[in-house]
């Protein structure tokens, strides 16, 4: 997988003081080094999880490092984005990262990628590495992580937060199962809340992102028992791990394949929901498919100022709602909602008999969320039961709403 010895680039006297603790070790010495500095490492973003793996493989005196990353940093980065700083705050995320990577280790090549990770340019930004880690949070961009990987034969370093939870495992075809063995089909839209929505200890994603390097490194140096064929879960309320068993599926889609019959989908429509907020969700015919209509905090301003009165539906966290609320809004939490929707739709109950009967179907109502996914969510269940009432979606949540209407209001 990576250069035989003769073909690796020797050590300057700096760098060799500069890695003198590695040298001693005699599982990495002179040989590791040389391989690290040979070896090109491709991180799929620079949030929470790819802060602490540019900091450490940079540290570590990995030679090439690709960043992949559309995002400015945000000041709701700062808690566990680490590699940011407020002076960071409205700058691409690549070139912060890029910027702290150099100041620690001015010998490492930084190649920047300020755009959204696609099925039509994965596969170019990925042959020039050696390794992907997979610092996500989107079931949409995991499933093209891994199904480019098993087309390239690239492992594929995978790692998730979730509140206090995180996992991380090695998805390498050639030697075991790859993530669709595990998770043929992605959960359906709406069931799992991001990282946005649910939250994350700050601390979690340095835990994990470093669980990551380290298994980078351990692949490059060829040491060690890498977490192929193996998940680490880890609970940080309990401060346990346990590691559990996957097997190679021979029915797998993708890595049950030859590689040259993988094909990179439209893997927005196959988990349907977003990989991110530059793309529209479309259907195979480039057709708008289950959205939803919008209404921008201007217009809705607009409304109110002019003594209308449509239903707010507020469908946050009660956590959520005492940080920031709307005057005047109806608290209804999305899960509470889809699971009276659950409840109709199998016959178990009537609407009026749920939570769904604070919701009128004959007045126009506006759903509301701290940025607009799960309000659209919960648009589309109220829909699946037969409301036929003008639904609206507040285009951006309570987090537009302070920053164009009311900049007093806390941002989180």
């Amino acid at each position: 997988m990576f250069p035989v010895l003769d073909h690796l680039p020797g050590l300057t006297d700096e760098e060799i003081r500069r890695y003198s603790r590695h040298l001693v070790m005699p599982e990495v010495g002179v040989e590791g080094q040389r391989r690290l500095k040979s070896a090109a490492v491709l991180l799929i973003g620079a949030g929470g999880l790819g802060s602490p793996l540019a900091l450490y493989l940079a540290a570590a005196g990995v030679g090439r490092i690709g960043l992949v990353d559309y995002d400015v940093v945000d000041e709701t980065n700062l808690q566990r984005q680490v590699i940011h700083g407020q002076g960071s705050v409205g700058m691409l995320k690549v070139s912060s990262a890029e910027q702290r990577m150099k100041d620690i280790n001015p010998f490492l090549q930084v190649d920047t990628c300020n755009e959204p990770l696609t099925s039509a340019n994965a596969l170019d930004l990925f042959a020039p590495y050696d390794v992907i880690i997979d610092g996500t949070d989107n079931f949409p961009t995991r499933y093209l992580v891994n199904d480019a990987c098993v087309k390239l034969g690239k492992p594929n370093v995978y790692g998730s937060v979730f509140r206090f939870e995180g996992q991380v495992s090695v998805f390498y075809a050639q030697e075991g199962p790859c993530y669709r063995c595990l998770f043929p089909v992605p959960p359906p839209p709406g069931l799992v809340p991001s990282c946005a929505e649910g939250g994350v200890l700050g601390i979690l994603p340095g835990t994990v992102g470093t669980l990551q390097a380290t298994e980078a490194l351990k692949l490059i140096l060829g040491i060690g028992q890498p977490l192929i064929g193996r998940m680490l879960l880890y609970d940080a309320l309990e401060m346990s791990f346990t590691t559990l068993k996957l097997r190679k599926d021979p029915r797998c889609p993708v890595c049950g394949v030859p590689p040259e019959q993988v094909e990179l989908i439209d893997y927005e429509q196959f988990c349907g929901m977003l990989a991110h907020d530059r793309s529209p969700y479309r259907s195979e015919n480039g057709t708008k498919e289950n959205m939803v209509d919008e209404i921008t905090v201007r217009e809705l301003k607009a409304r109110l100022d002019a003594g209308e009165k449509p239903v707010i539906l507020d469908v946050r966290e009660p956590h959520e709602w005492r940080i920031v609320a709307l005057d005047g809004a109806l608290f209804i939490p999305k899960g509470d909602i889809q699971a009276a929707r659950n409840a109709v739709l199998a016959g178990r109950a009537l609407r009026e008999q749920t939570v769904l009967a604070q919701i009128p179907d004959d007045r126009e109502v506006i759903a509301l969320c701290r940025s607009g996914i799960r309000s659209a969510d919960a648009i589309r269940f109220l829909r699946e039961i037969g409301y036929t009432n003008r639904l609206l979606n507040l285009k951006g949540g309570i987090l537009a709403w302070a920053d164009e209407i009311d900049r007093s209001l806390p941002k989180y």
